[in-house]
């Protein structure tokens, strides 16, 4: 007679968080990397997924749990032949909104000034955002569709764009589960800490304020040598210059914060409709915004400190005015 009642290995994991209010606990980072392990490997039902991925959501990941899903899927991640050494890992994850990604105009102008940067990002899964893959097309650059093809990318251009669908596709397929569950989910936040080239030096954006040190700390026990991640406009890894930015990093084991001022008294108006061609406009100094120009100089500037290109924030804010300015305004 066939035994129809053993318990399902992964059950073990939706007991710990599913036990109610006094019953219930976070994972610890074991328990976290070996439930990752199992999704990843595809040794879970669907409706464990679905169950442990919105336990997961209703009480919001801990640094430990973040921890533990990202070493699961670095261990599994198909990049270990990647030769190009990359300054800095890049991610964007949520779409805009509210303003244009004129972030990506501080990337570029990084990459212009020989600063490697590698983005990773994943586009379509909330209704009405912008995201970085189309905005990138519409100003000509085309997105790597391989680790390989965005290694020549680097080379060649100090820039790469690749999407999580030719990085990790079963992490792609669980961030697309968002408008069947209509929810985010921890897929969301782990991704912006793969780092899949293993930059010196990373950035990420978050929305929610409390995820600021969430992310700060999992890359402190992930042994992250230079990580920064702030509070950015849409959630994206964007300095809103409206608004004080406070920046929470790691550096070689030590933990830090810092609050970049506010560079205006009172805040912009959001734009009426967002037109991507703006971005190649304003880069080519065909139109003048003072907003998303203090918004491109602003966020190079936190990253420029992040790598030590700076060593106080009024160098980093003066030395990003010098690369504006100095900008190849014929390349879109």
């Amino acid at each position: 007679m066939t035994e129809t009642n053993q318990e399902h290995p992964f059950a073990e994991f939706i007991k710990i968080l599913g036990k109610g209010k006094k019953g219930s606990r976070p994972l610890t980072q074991d328990e976290a990397y070996r439930a990752m392990k199992m999704i990843l490997a595809d040794q879970v039902m669907p409706i464990q997924l679905g169950a442990f991925l919105m336990l997961m959501r209703i009480k919001e990941e801990t640094c430990e749990e973040l921890a533990g899903f990202v070493q699961a899927a670095k261990e599994t991640m198909d990049c270990a032949k990647q030769t190009v050494r990359v300054d800095l890992d890049w991610s964007s994850y949520a779409g805009k909104r509210r303003h244009l990604p004129w972030f990506l105009l501080s990337t570029l102008l990084l990459a212009e000034n020989g600063i490697k940067v590698f983005m990773h990002g994943a586009g379509g899964h909330t209704e009405g955002r912008i995201y970085t893959e189309k905005v990138l097309q519409v100003l000509g650059i085309n997105s790597a569709t391989s680790i390989a093809e965005a290694e020549q990318q680097l080379i060649r251009h100090n820039f790469s764009y690749l999407s999580l669908e030719h990085i990790y596709p079963k992490l792609y397929d669980m961030i697309n589960l968002r408008p069947v569950m209509g929810l985010r989910s921890p897929v969301h936040t782990l991704v912006r800490l793969l780092n899949p080239f293993n930059a010196s030096h990373s950035i990420q954006g978050i929305f929610h304020p409390s995820y600021r040190q969430v992310h700060q700390k999992a890359a402190l026990l992930l042994d992250q040598a230079h990580m920064a991640v702030l509070k950015g406009e849409g959630g994206e890894t964007e300095r809103n210059p409206d608004v004080e930015c406070l920046v929470q990093s790691v550096h070689d084991g030590e933990l830090s914060d810092e609050t970049w001022p506010a560079l205006f008294e009172r805040r912009h108006m959001k734009a009426e409709e967002l037109d991507p061609s703006q971005l190649a406009q304003l880069w080519r100094g065909e139109i003048g915004d003072e907003f998303a120009t203090a918004t491109v100089i602003g966020t190079a500037a936190v990253a420029l400190k992040l790598i030590g290109k700076a060593e106080t924030q009024q160098q980093a804010q003066q030395l990003a005015e010098q690369y504006w300015i100095n900008r190849d305004k014929q390349r879109f």
